[in-house]
């Protein structure tokens, strides 16, 4: 090395392609983390109570409405047979 160049180095920080390389990963892993906290935050505490009603009102239905409320492969295999 020549006494030349060890004068004009200057530090890490001051090069612009390191921030290239060491910002993408970076970001990543805030995002990462932005992501985990809502996912750990957000409970989903509302849906399972509209599950619970809606299987209620599945249940309490009459006969000819808890047949229309059939999964769409059972009423396609019902359509497809022969009897009624």
């Amino acid at each position: 090395m020549s006494a030349n160049t060890t004068l004009n180095s200057q530090p890490w920080w001051r090069y612009g392609h390191v921030w290239l390389v060491v910002s993408g990963p970076l970001m990543v892993v805030v995002a990462s983390v932005v992501s985990a906290m809502f996912a750990f935050q957000g409970n989903d505490i509302d849906f399972k109570k509209d599950a619970e009603q809606v299987k209620s009102q599945i249940d309490r239905a009459p006969a000819h409405q808890k047949q229309a409320m059939t999964p769409a492969i059972q009423g396609r295999n019902h359509a497809a047979s022969v009897t009624p």
